[in-house]
């Protein structure tokens, strides 16, 4: 049988993660969406449904299954939107015909390959109207996130439901003066982990998870629920619950309830709470960002040319990938920072919103080096690290730089008059 993931509508709801990836490649726990609908579905092949323009970038990152291949869902098929967040044992390609809803959105649908070969449309969203016409209507309690706060303030559960599935043991190299509080089988050490004396690992009140080729080192402290990735290196880092940690991260300071989604650099003093990072972003020293309001009401976070209410009290960033601050940044309460952008200190809190591909030095935005120079310094990084910024990634990039342009420049322009005033 086949697994269809796909994004819906809503992937803008998603900026700026989702400016680089499909909604389902955003990470929540220790794994991807897609891995967590794939893991509920063994044994079957995928099939990717996306924006056309980020298809080729993520062409190259997966090892498994089509993208936007219609014609391979001629077959008894489970279709999940990519928002879906499943726990262990909720989805199974086994039952009768069926849409899942929930308020009026598809959550899955299970449909046999002859009714496949006959509801299939020209397009993927035809398609799904058809079979949204044709089959019966199930309303079901599970959870589609809608905004990135919904995968930072699920973090902790998501880890909770990724250790169930992954397992406890302690199979890398712990040294004798490293501590493990709580109960052990709550920890997870991959067997080219290696985890310094004078290191703290808490499970008392959660799991905790350490990737192949993690490092720990001395005077790190990790409190569960948590999981740093694969090749990633903690640095006398204090790591409170809900910090998950993609691959090939160097992580410092204090990180808390985040998300670090890979390849980026937290090395040194800082906090970051509260928050979703995208790849290759790196945060200079004491560089800090506020997730809670001096008067503890809900955060409002500017998307889609307005202020949304997030109805929650703690919300830190939301920061693209290649995205640099220099030493000192303090980022505020539910501040969006884009794709590329670079932030240098001013010594107060940086606006709440900051479009990509800008740069903001001395309360004042322009286009810094603009786009050449920004893919030159995006190379270096990527090198440093062994990986290759591909012709895919840069004509993606390059679509970013050309869709913000406008709106740079009318924030360009509105910062130089306040400077004239």
């Amino acid at each position: 049988m086949k697994l269809g993931i796909f994004e819906d509508s809503k992937y803008d709801n998603f900026y700026p993660m989702t400016l680089t990836r499909p909604v389902f490649e955003l990470r929540s726990g220790r794994t991807t969406i897609m891995e967590k609908i794939k893991r509920e579905v063994p044994n079957s092949k995928p099939i990717y449904f996306m924006r056309k323009h980020v298809a080729e970038v993520f062409k190259e990152r997966i090892k498994d299954g089509l993208v936007n291949e219609l014609n391979a869902l001629k077959d008894d098929v489970l279709i999940v939107n990519g928002r879906l967040l499943p726990k262990i044992g909720v989805l199974t390609a086994e039952g009768d015909e069926e849409v899942a809803t929930k308020d009026g959105e598809i959550v899955y649908v299970r449909a046999k390959k002859r009714t496949m070969e006959r509801m299939l449309s020209e397009t993927f969203n035809e398609t799904l109207e058809k079979l949204k016409g044709e089959l019966s209507m199930k309303e079901v309690n599970l959870t589609l996130i809608n905004y990135p706060w919904d995968l930072v303030n699920m973090n902790s559960e998501s880890l909770i439901e990724d250790f169930k599935a992954l397992g406890g043991g302690i199979y890398g190299d712990v040294h004798p003066q490293a501590v493990i509080m709580g109960d052990k089988e709550n920890v997870h050490i991959a067997k080219t982990a290696r985890i310094y004396p004078y290191t703290v690992l808490n499970a008392e009140n959660g799991p905790i998870m350490i990737d192949e080729g993690a490092i720990v080192y001395p005077f790190s402290y990790i409190e569960g629920p948590s999981s740093i990735g694969k090749d990633c290196w903690v640095v006398g880092g204090k790591l409170r619950e809900g910090s998950a940690i993609g691959p090939v991260c160097r992580v410092g300071g204090e990180v808390e309830e985040s998300i670090i989604h890979g390849y980026t650099n937290k090395y040194h003093t800082g906090f970051l709470g509260h928050s979703y990072v995208g790849e290759w972003v790196n945060i200079g020293a004491l560089t800090t960002n506020s997730d809670i309001k001096n008067d503890y009401m809900s955060v409002q976070v500017y998307f889609k040319n307005e202020f949304v209410d997030t109805k929650t009290q703690k919300v830190g960033s939301f920061i693209g990938d290649h995205t640099r601050f220099s030493i000192g940044c303090l980022l505020n309460t539910g501040s969006v920072i884009g794709v590329a952008c670079n932030i240098i200190a001013s010594g107060e809190p940086t606006p709440k919103y900051i479009p990509s591909f800008c740069w903001y030095f001395r309360r004042r935005f322009s286009e810094g080096w603009g786009f050449r120079r920004t893919i030159m310094t995006g190379k270096v990084m990527m090198a440093r690290r062994k990986v290759e910024m591909t012709d895919a990634r840069i004509r993606l990039l390059r679509r970013i730089y050309d869709e913000t342009k406008e709106e740079r420049k009318k924030l360009i322009r509105r910062s130089r008059t306040k400077m004239r005033l």
